[in-house]
């Protein structure tokens, strides 16, 4: 579950401050998927950086299954950021590594000492168990998302952020891995919110937001 309150962030630019976020409030009940729309530029990337722990704003709150983000510290946060997942625009993979290895990286990172045990499973889910071996210069978009999907879901995250996951990707590849991603999380009940700029993705989701000139329409 998430619930922001009169979130507020202002981007210092030396003598120039702009206000990206101006009092927004927010509830995403446990389970539910938003869906978050805007210009480029309307600061949604900065409002899902500050739900995912890798910003913080300058005022108001934010809580993310009754943890309130504002009042921990860094090695909290690192711990809160275990317990997400993240789905990048640019895939974020390790171009050295294979598919195998992209996949079992930030698990191995977080729990040295943990099998994966929804490794296989959630290859098969996904389509990738014939591309294990594979780098990924070698696949196409659609496959190297599916990858980054793999990664963020392989934690058993109870929530998981989206950045603009479809924006490499052409129209038919885009409605193929948002319906998968959402499935996905739908069986697993959990939480996620996905930036886009595509009206035409919000089908799949529960709630949708328009951020705008720093508010939500």
């Amino acid at each position: 579950m998430i619930e922001v309150k009169d979130l507020c962030f202002i981007r210092n630019d030396g003598d120039n401050k702009q206000n990206i976020l101006n009092h927004l409030d927010l509830s995403v009940p446990a389970a539910q998927h938003l869906a978050l729309l805007g210009d480029s530029g309307s600061g949604k990337t900065t409002f899902l950086h500050i739900l995912a722990g890798l910003l913080k704003a300058d005022s108001g709150s934010v809580s993310v299954n009754n943890q309130e983000l504002s009042t921990l510290n860094e090695q909290e946060l690192a711990l809160y950021r275990r317990k997400i997942g993240l789905i990048f625009q640019h895939y974020q993979l390790l171009d050295c590594l294979t598919v195998k290895q992209n996949i079992l990286f930030q698990h191995k990172l977080n729990f040295p000492n943990q099998t994966a045990s929804e490794f296989d499973h959630l290859v098969k889910e996904l389509g990738l168990q014939n591309k294990l071996n594979a780098l990924p210069h070698q696949l196409s978009g659609g496959e190297q998302q599916r990858v980054g999907i793999a990664r963020a879901l392989l934690n058993k995250p109870q929530i998981i952020f989206a950045d603009e996951p479809t924006g490499n990707l052409d129209q038919k590849r885009s409605h193929q891995v948002v319906k998968l991603l959402t499935e996905l999380c739908r069986e697993r009940k959990i939480n996620l919110v996905m930036v886009t700029h595509s009206h035409q993705l919000t089908d799949y989701f529960d709630q949708v937001k328009v951020l705008r000139d720093g508010h939500f329409d």
